[in-house]
């Protein structure tokens, strides 16, 4: 959220996040019917069962609470039920993932207790005990902070430093870890976003913090068969924040990156002293070019970002992260307006936390108490769609299956944020609906062969049936970000 160098004081960061307790603020949409329990909705994450794990961040106390679709599937009637607070630490602005096995890992945090540290801590979420087990920082690590992770394409996740050139890779089986120093990188990765490829590297903008340039428009990639980082090129017009050549004004902030069905990513980028700059980095010239820039003096200072179903990129973005916040959509071609939330003058940039959901819908979060569910305009593309080819047609309550196909992993990762908050999507979800009662079941789906993106290789995950689900005729499909494969015939007994 806050970087290394400038961090806006303490006592104004923790009344910006008290203020919003009254604020009820989203994206133009549909709310959910009841209001989040806890003080205020952020961090939220899609376990592979269907349920969504959702942080409270206003408060010193850690609190999580979990969104259940109803029996007819609708996340706006859904259920909220507490969940496990994690006992031993409360962070804000930290790494995270959904691991291949399903549990939630949470690492590091800006603040912990509301206190600015940059901790090293980290936990890990296991849905079926509702318990966190503490996980240990990589050796040598004394901080980890608002830092980037993400899941590479065999399942490892990796995980970055804010303040250095580390990142680390975690078996999730002993929780430990494989600790890299530098490794070709240029920069130190604070506030800096990590975007999976259809070619398996990882995408990063430079911030260049600690290495200040006011003309700096480098990008790197990481590729993960060499584990080493090397340059994506210039992306043709400055994303990070240098305040116009003044080093003392300069935050380093970035927005959001995307990646597309169209196999590119639109990044957006923040500026205090004007309209932010956007690029579209191409994944098969792997060259850059110029978008358009925002409106005014907008631009997005850390801010959500989500693919829609129909491609279509939807973005947060505010003046420097301070209210009004303004909401648009990048289609490939134009950056248009969207209508904005009701009391979006309230929300800025930061303040947002996108989601995509597997019903199609995108869930926001703005550390109210109102959590709403934006709805795009338009559909998918049938090539985008996963295609099942294999699955057993008739699946018994408790036991486990494989389904098999293409695309599982989807085209995207789904949303973003960048540091802070990495909210993807891009793992299988298993649904079942039964035929007669048109009811709606999740199957916890787990251990993935692929996380790669638009991949046309065979991919399969393996899905447990839930012991309260509906015997008889039902369809069954995978969804990933919110677009289902079609369906297949199969018999619950």
């Amino acid at each position: 959220m806050l970087d290394c160098l400038v961090s806006r004081s303490l006592s104004a960061a923790i009344a910006a996040l008290l203020l919003l307790a009254s604020v009820a603020s989203a994206q133009s949409g549909t709310p959910v019917t009841k209001p989040y329990p806890g003080s205020g909705a952020g961090a939220s994450f899609l376990l592979t069962d269907g349920t969504v794990m959702v942080h409270q961040e206003q408060n010193s106390k850690d609190a999580w609470y979990k969104l259940t679709p109803d029996i007819n599937g609708s996340y706006v009637n859904g259920a909220w039920s507490t969940a496990a607070s994690i006992p031993f630490y409360a962070p804000l602005f930290f790494g995270s993932a959904v691991l291949p096995d399903g549990r939630l890992i949470v690492e590091g945090g800006e603040y912990n207790h509301l206190q600015a540290v940059w901790t090293n801590m980290g936990a890990i979420y296991d849905p079926k005990k509702n318990k966190w087990k503490q996980v240990k920082p990589p050796a040598g690590w004394t901080s980890i902070g608002d830092a980037q992770g993400v899941i590479l394409n065999d399942g490892t996740y990796m995980q970055a430093n804010c303040c250095t050139t580390q990142f680390a890779y975690f078996n999730p089986t002993k929780l430990t870890w494989t600790a890299f120093d530098g490794n070709g990188k240029f920069d130190v990765f604070d506030e800096e976003g990590f975007n999976l490829l259809p070619s398996g590297e990882v995408l990063s903008v430079d911030a260049y913090v600690f290495q200040y340039d006011a003309k700096g428009m480098n990008s790197e990639l990481y590729d993960p068969t060499t584990e080493t980082w090397s340059s994506a090129g210039s992306t043709g017009v400055q994303l990070w924040d240098s305040d116009c050549g003044n080093q003392s004004g300069a935050t380093f902030e970035l927005g959001p990156a995307v990646l597309r069905p169209d196999g590119t990513v639109f990044a957006t980028g923040a500026n205090t002293c004007g309209p932010g700059n956007t690029a579209i980095f191409n994944t098969a010239t792997k060259k850059w070019k110029k978008g358009p820039k925002f409106p005014s003096n907008i631009s997005v200072a850390d801010g959500p970002a989500s693919i829609e179903i129909n491609g279509k990129v939807l973005i947060m973005a505010s003046p420097n992260e301070q209210p009004p916040a303004s909401f648009f959509e990048w289609d490939g071609k134009k950056l248009t307006a969207a209508k904005n939330p009701p009391n979006a003058t309230n929300d800025g940039s930061f303040y947002g936390h996108l989601l995509a959901l597997p019903s199609g819908q995108i869930m926001f979060a703005d550390y109210s108490t109102d959590v709403e569910l934006y709805t795009p305009a338009g559909t998918y593309t049938a090539a985008w769609a996963p295609v099942v080819t294999s699955v057993p047609t008739t699946l018994t309550h408790g036991n486990t299956y494989t389904a098999q196909g293409t695309q599982f992993a989807g085209v995207s990762q789904g949303a973003a944020y960048g540091d802070d908050y990495q909210p993807y999507t891009n793992y299988a979800l298993a649904r079942i609906t039964n035929n007669s009662t048109k009811h709606v079941f999740y199957c916890k789906t787990h251990d993935p062969t692929s996380y790669a993106l638009q991949s046309t290789a065979t991919q399969s995950t393996m899905f447990d049936v839930p012991a309260g689900i509906e015997k008889g005729a039902s369809t069954f499909v995978i969804v990933t970000n919110g677009i289902p494969s079609a369906g297949i015939a199969v018999t619950v007994n």
